[in-house]
C-alpha cells in the first residue's frame, strides 16, 4: 500500500467527485479509480459505492478513511522530524484560534518563529467546535481557546492565561467616564455582541444568567471586527476579552473599562493532540508554551489582569 493511494483516497472522500478529487491531486481520473482498486485488492473489501457517479464511501470505506489520515499526518510528521533533525523545522504551523483570544496569540506565534524561522505559521479564526473537529481530522496542529467552559475532548491542555472582561466604548459614550462599570449596568446598554454560536457569547450569557442578567444585544456578529465596526459608529457598548487593550488600546476614540461586580476570569489555553508522539510544529509549539508566561507577557504590553 502506497502513502500516494491514501492521499489519492482521502482527496476522494474530501471532494466526493471522482473528476474533482484526480483534479486536486493533479492526475488522471483514470490512475485515481486505478489506485482505488488497488487499495481496495490490498486490503480486500470495497471502499466506495460504485455506481455512474460517487455515492459515497462503504462502512469498511469509512474506517479507512479515519486511519488513512492519522497514517498520512504521521507519515508527513516523519518526514518532518527527520529534515528538522537536519537543517531545522520548516513547513507551516496550522493554528486554530476562537475569535476572543486573537488578541493574545501573537505572542506565541511571534515567539515560535523566532525559535524557527524557516517555519511558517497559518492561523485560522475557529469556534471551539470547530478546533476540536480540526484536531480530530489533523487539519490543524494546534488551537487556542478556552479551558474550562464546554471543554474539548481527546487533547492535551496547557493553561496560558486568565482571560477577563472589559466594556468597550466609544470615548463619547455615557459610561466611559467611569472607571469601571458593574455587569448591570452594561447589560442595560445598546449592546453588540459575537453570536451565540461562539462560545465567548455563551460565557457571557451564562455569566449573566448567574447575575440574574439577560444580554439581549441589538446587533451581533461572528467577528470582532463587525463589533468594533459598530463601537465606532457611537452609540453601541460590546463586551470584549481584556486582551483587546491590547489591540486597541492605542485608540483613542475607543474607551474600555473593566467589568466588575464580579470580576470573572476565564481559562484560557493551548490544546494539542493527545496523541504521542506530538507532531513536530505540535511538539515546538507546546515547548515554547511551557516557557511563556502570556499573563505577564501581558502585562508587559500594558494590558493589566
Amino acid at each position: 500500500m502506497l502513502a500516494r493511494h491514501l492521499h489519492f483516497f482521502v482527496a476522494l472522500a474530501r471532494e466526493k467527485h471522482f473528476a474533482r478529487a484526480a483534479q486536486a491531486c493533479n492526475i488522471t481520473q483514470s490512475t485515481l479509480s486505478a489506485a482505488i482498486r488497488k487499495l481496495e485488492e490490498d486490503l480486500q473489501v470495497s471502499l466506495v459505492v460504485r455506481s455512474q457517479r460517487y455515492l459515497g464511501l462503504t462502512v469498511e470505506g469509512e474506517h479507512l478513511l479515519a486511519w488513512a489520515r492519522q497514517i498520512l499526518v504521521d507519515y508527513d510528521s516523519l518526514r518532518e522530524d527527520l529534515s528538522g533533525l537536519r537543517a531545522g523545522l520548516r513547513g507551516v504551523l496550522r493554528l486554530g484560534v476562537v475569535p476572543a483570544a486573537m488578541g493574545a496569540v501573537g505572542l506565541l506565534t511571534v515567539r515560535f518563529r523566532r525559535s524557527h524561522p524557516e517555519a511558517g505559521v497559518e492561523v485560522r479564526s475557529l469556534s471551539s467546535r470547530e478546533i476540536q473537529r480540526a484536531l480530530d481530522n489533523f487539519e490543524i496542529e494546534a488551537g487556542l481557546t478556552y479551558l474550562e467552559n464546554e471543554p474539548l475532548e481527546r487533547v492535551r491542555r496547557v493553561p496560558l492565561y486568565r482571560e477577563g472582561y472589559v466594556l468597550a466604548m466609544r470615548a463619547d459614550h455615557p459610561l466611559a467616564a467611569r472607571q469601571s462599570v458593574t455587569w448591570a449596568d452594561a447589560a442595560r446598554c445598546t449592546l453588540c455582541l459575537l453570536s451565540d454560536d461562539m462560545q465567548n457569547r455563551r460565557i457571557l450569557d451564562g455569566l449573566a444568567a448567574s447575575l440574574g442578567l439577560r444580554l439581549t444585544p441589538a446587533v451581533t456578529s461572528n467577528s470582532f471586527l463587525g463589533v468594533c465596526a459598530h463601537l465606532r459608529q457611537g452609540g453601541f457598548a460590546s463586551i470584549v476579552p481584556h486582551t483587546f487593550r491590547h489591540l486597541f488600546g492605542g485608540t483613542a476614540d475607543l474607551a474600555m473599562r473593566d467589568l466588575v461586580e464580579p470580576a470573572h476570569r476565564q481559562s484560557v489555553g493551548l490544546v494539542l493532540s493527545e496523541r504521542d508522539p506530538l507532531p513536530p510544529m505540535g511538539a515546538a509549539l507546546s515547548r515554547i508554551v511551557l516557557d511563556v508566561d502570556l499573563d505577564m507577557a501581558l502585562q508587559d504590553l500594558g494590558v493589566p489582569p
